[in-house]
């Protein structure tokens, strides 16, 4: 699959003519970045209504910043040989990053989402989130020189975080699981600041459903969610084809859900919500086999090994995590609800899932594991990053012919 198509142009009106000329070569720029196979000059001319002669001069002034590539002739259809060329995606470069307690993940791509590069890095969050991000900085500066793309092709990032985050901000607003001094922290501008572009920041859950969307088990899927569940446990929300976040950057925090009314005067933060009851530490407590970095796997070990109290936790977790997917599929109506996490794929937990689900719902939708797994979230941030640097490298372009 390629990005979203690019569509600018299409109800604006010229102005003067400065402004048709932009409107022109960026709806030629549209045009190829849509197609992943080399075009000719005609096609352009077809595609975009313009005359040959804009076309032939603005598609020069592409292929002279570099945004083109010319491939030549063509072979001859009875007439004139047609000129060829295409899009270059490594015109600019994006870097997507998905930041965990533990792991951080490093995603270069071209313009077109293609990951170029891939690294996992400790996060070593305990040293706190200035140093943290001043470190991630440093990764990329030596990811980008390690594959040889210059510090100025780099033209946007993006990163999903665990937490609440208010996007428009580039800030973590609620304490994230297992990210200690991670509440209200500016991410994005420190980040930025320390690689020289603009960057996106977004919840760790709402870039895995946007990547499992584009590139996994939800594709064609335009409403549906992803449900990870792990120590903590929350939902990444699509309605028709968007991404829905809420007033409060709340949707789709379903480990806060209330199961029953024993547990509305509870502390919250500690017990009587899902998270508390069907998390991975509840589900370890229950079985009492293992504990630290190792239990999850420990946990499903035992449990396809027929260990009935470990099978028995996490029947139990299933049913509880079945409960909130059918109230979030009644409120959603969704066609598809992925799974990853660390108990994602643990057949007796997803057999329980869909069969609460079922004997609630009269139509429920698929529930599948997540065909990306961990990669859910790399491909989210590579998706934002690369559709912002379309953007930049059109507001390069159109400052650039300011300029000349």
């Amino acid at each position: 699959m390629t990005l979203p198509r690019v569509r600018v142009g299409a109800e604006e009106e010229a102005r003067h003519a400065p402004h048709l000329r932009r409107l022109n070569r960026e709806r030629i720029l549209a045009m190829a970045m849509d197609r992943s196979e080399p075009f000719a000059r005609s096609e352009v001319i077809a595609v975009t209504g313009l005359s040959a002669p804009t076309v032939g001069e603005l598609t020069k002034e592409l292929i002279a910043s570099g945004v083109l590539r010319d491939l030549g002739a063509g072979p001859s259809r009875g007439g004139r040989r047609p000129s060829f060329m295409e899009f270059d995606a490594r015109s600019g470069f994006a870097l997507g990053i998905a930041m965990g307690s533990t792991v951080t993940h490093l995603a270069l791509a071209d313009l077109r989402g293609t990951q170029v590069e891939h690294r996992e890095l400790p996060t070593a969050a305990g040293a706190g989130p200035a140093r943290v991000i001043r470190r991630l900085a440093k990764w990329s500066q030596q990811l980008l020189k390690d594959v040889g793309v210059p510090r100025e092709k780099l033209l946007a990032a993006a990163v999903g975080v665990p937490g609440v985050v208010d996007p428009s901000a580039g800030r973590v607003v609620a304490l994230a699981p297992n990210l200690k001094g991670w509440n209200s922290v500016p991410v994005a501008q420190w980040l930025g600041d320390g690689l020289g572009v603009p960057v996106t920041v977004d919840n760790d859950v709402n870039l895995a459903v946007l990547g499992e969307h584009w590139k996994g088990a939800a594709q064609g899927h335009e409403t549906c969610a992803f449900v990870h569940v792990g120590t903590g446990i929350g939902a990444g929300i699509m309605v028709d084809g968007r991404l829905h976040r809420g007033h409060h950057f709340l949707a789709g925090e379903i480990g806060l859900f209330c199961l029953g009314p024993e547990h509305v005067d509870r502390d919250f933060g500690s017990r009587g919500c899902l998270e508390s009851l069907a998390g991975l530490r509840s589900v370890l407590e229950r079985w009492g086999g293992a504990r630290g970095r190792d239990g999850a796997a420990r946990l499903l070990e035992a449990a396809n090994a027929g260990d009935r109290p470990a099978q028995r936790a996490i029947t139990e977790a299933g049913t509880l995590i079945g409960v909130a997917t059918a109230n979030l599929s009644l409120a959603l109506d969704p066609s598809l609800v992925a799974f990853g996490g660390a108990l994602a794929g643990q057949d007796a937990l997803l057999s329980e899932v869909r069969r609460v689900v079922g004997r609630v719902l009269p139509h429920p939708p698929r529930i599948v594991v997540s065909s990306l797994g961990r990669e859910a979230t790399v491909w989210g941030s590579v998706l934002v990053a690369a559709t912002e640097a379309r953007a930049v490298l059109r507001r390069r372009l159109v400052d650039e012919a300011a300029r000349a």
